[in-house]
């Protein structure tokens, strides 16, 4: 298992592989060698603006089978979207389960890739994120800004 640094707008990131799949997303990460590896060269082009759909490949490893779950489904989230921990309870069949979604979210391994920032609380209210609020905050106007920019061509 591999692991490299990248500098961002939120801080320094540790990034996780194993080969050519992340396993990991690490904030406040200690700085340390950069990546040459695609992983690095999506997150740089990320926090550019420059990139809206990561496709390098993920493994979320461990986790309970509900935390799996929803992990997959914020993965389909789209770019400059926000969804509510209630909507995904519903999508997996379980409408009571909004704070456990929550607890899932504090525990994805491969934030920012996985975009656990773009769930909020039920009417948009910014509540939990594992990397702390300031960083969700900067991700969802990241992305909220190249959104604009790109709709209005």
């Amino acid at each position: 298992m591999g692991m490299f640094v990248v500098e961002s707008a939120i801080g320094p990131l540790g990034v996780s592989v194993l080969g050519d799949t992340v396993v990991g997303v690490h904030f406040g990460a200690r700085p340390g060698p950069a990546g040459s590896h695609p992983a690095a060269d999506q997150l740089v082009a990320y926090f550019a603006g420059e990139l809206t759909e990561f496709t390098v490949p993920v493994e979320a490893r461990g986790g309970s089978e509900f935390e799996r779950a929803v992990w997959a489904e914020i993965a389909k989230i789209p770019y400059g979207e926000m969804v509510t921990y209630g909507s995904i309870a519903t999508a997996l069949g379980d409408p009571g389960a909004a704070r456990a979604v929550g607890t899932a979210c504090n525990h994805n391994p491969i934030p920012v890739i996985v975009p656990c920032h773009r769930v909020v609380g039920a009417g948009g209210k910014m509540v939990g994120f594992g990397g702390g609020l300031d960083r969700k905050r900067k991700l969802l106007e990241l992305e909220a800004r190249v959104a604009l920019t790109r709709s209005w061509g």
